[in-house]
């Protein structure tokens, strides 16, 4: 431990006190302070008595309480202090619910002092703040317990090597978790890697992931390096890895068990350092069962399995969210003040939310274009189920009688075109019939408009 390091409180619970005594002995000779137990009960009295520890380490099966209990009386006293489940019978059940429990490493005996000591000061090492970051000025806004124990879960492993599989409906920010996890590892440093799965046809998408040699296929001029090469040290997203063919996904699964890829037309494979993170919003044990996707290769995938809930199941971050978003955009849109109606938050809490968290995220940015007042209405969200004064604009008589104009008809179909795509530009622009160029230009305009008529 460096001159300029603090000394930090340890705390051993294991029934294996030659273990025990050991690990404290080296804990001490490197200036921290070891506290040993033996028993469940000891540890669970001291956590009463208001003691905290910057490390846990404890055993699964203690005399008096078990290493559970101790778990859960540190995590909800302490929920930044990371603690190390260690145990003689292991199994995959076990090991899952501790971690859901908030265990930052789950251990099987038998355990050398050499490993304890190379995870305590794995647990030990700096870290960066504890928020919901999900870098690049990204965040995660959540009050749900669900989610707030997903981010727990989704930090305690982050560091480890272990792939993850993030499951949930679209929308309901899969990628967000995946940066969230990229951001607070030690690969935090190298790059961050997506890939959308669905996006590519199969042959172009081997070439994406992998790469290939100059001549491998007709156009393939040069060498050119896959995602994967590109992020050696870091962390790649598989994106709606649902959507892979099965004679792809072959291929994925030995990468995942050798650590390196075959570029196409390549003669050599090309060793890589990757954290894989995959996504889906489909289930994939139905696409086990319908000979869609590898039983082999879910299981490699799914060793840290987090489900992301739809909003309509945690009502109370609609409002939260729709809070943050309208704060987002109006800063953005030079629009201080604006402020949601009681009858807008109402209508808020009220709708189904069928394209989740980025359904709400357009509906806040398109009322803070459109509303012309200080305050947002239910007519300034523009639901389906509502009848909003800028829909209104596409009947053949508007609100007062008269034809719309084209600018007013233009300006709605540019909003439904974003809505039914929910919020992909590209799409949008396709649905349209127009270049991303006209449509950025057209939403640059509006908001032009919208900052004269607020200034």
């Amino acid at each position: 431990m460096g001159s300029g390091e603090e000394a930090k409180r340890i705390l051993i619970a294991d029934s294996d006190q030659e273990l025990v005594k050991k690990l404290a002995g080296y804990l001490s000779r490197v200036g921290h302070q070891a506290k040993v137990a033996g028993d469940g009960e000891s540890v669970l009295k001291w956590l009463e008595q208001g003691e905290s520890f910057d490390l846990v380490i404890t055993g699964l099966n203690l005399p008096g309480a078990g290493g559970m209990d101790v778990l859960r009386q540190v995590k909800s006293r302490q929920a930044n202090c990371p603690v190390v489940v260690i145990t003689g019978q292991g199994s995959v059940q076990t090991a899952v619910e501790a971690m859901k429990e908030g265990a930052a490493d789950f251990l099987l005996k038998p355990v050398t002092v050499d490993l304890l000591e190379e995870v305590a000061t794995r647990m030990l090492r700096p870290r960066s703040s504890p928020g919901v970051s999900a870098g690049r000025g990204r965040e995660i806004v959540s009050q749900d317990p669900r989610v707030l124990k997903l981010l727990e879960m989704a930090r305690t492993v982050a560091d480890s090597r272990a792939s993850v599989l993030i499951t949930g409906e679209s929308g309901t920010g899969k990628e967000l978790f995946a940066r969230f996890i990229h951001a607070n590892s030690s690969r935090a440093g190298g790059p961050f890697v997506a890939v959308n799965c669905a996006s590519l046809p199969d042959g172009l998408l081997e070439s994406e992931l992998f790469g290939h040699e100059k001549g491998a296929f007709t156009g393939a001029v040069a060498r050119k390096a896959g995602r994967f090469e590109l992020a050696h040290g870091g962390t790649i997203l598989l994106d709606e890895i649902s959507e892979m063919a099965v004679a792809l996904q072959a291929k994925l699964l030995r990468v995942l068990q050798e650590g390196e890829i075959d570029r196409v037309g390549g003669r050599q494979p090309v060793p890589v350092d990757v954290r894989v993170v995959s996504t889906s919003n489909r289930d994939l044990k139905k696409h086990i069962a319908d000979g869609k996707f590898r039983e082999d290769l879910f299981y490699r995938l799914n060793v840290i399995p987090l489900r992301i809930p739809p909003l309509r199941e945690r009502p109370g971050d609609i409002l939260c969210l729709a809070e943050h978003f309208l704060e987002l955009y109006c800063a953005e849109n030079n629009r201080p003040g604006l402020q949601l109606g009681a009858e807008a938050k109402r209508a808020l809490a009220a709708h189904s939310w069928p394209g989740n968290v980025r359904e709400l995220q357009n509906a806040m940015e398109r009322a803070v274009l459109l509303t012309a007042g200080p305050t947002i209405t239910p007519a300034d969200l523009m639901f389906d189920d509502q009848a909003p004064a800028e829909a209104a604009a596409l009947s053949p008589v508007g609100q007062d009688g008269r034809p719309p104009t084209l600018r007013q008809a233009e300006k709605s179909l540019i909003f439904q075109a974003l809505d039914h795509t929910q919020g992909n530009r590209t799409h949008a622009a396709k649905v349209l019939g127009i270049s991303v160029r006209t449509l950025r230009n057209k939403l640059n305009e509006y908001k032009e408009q919208r900052m004269a008529e607020a200034g």
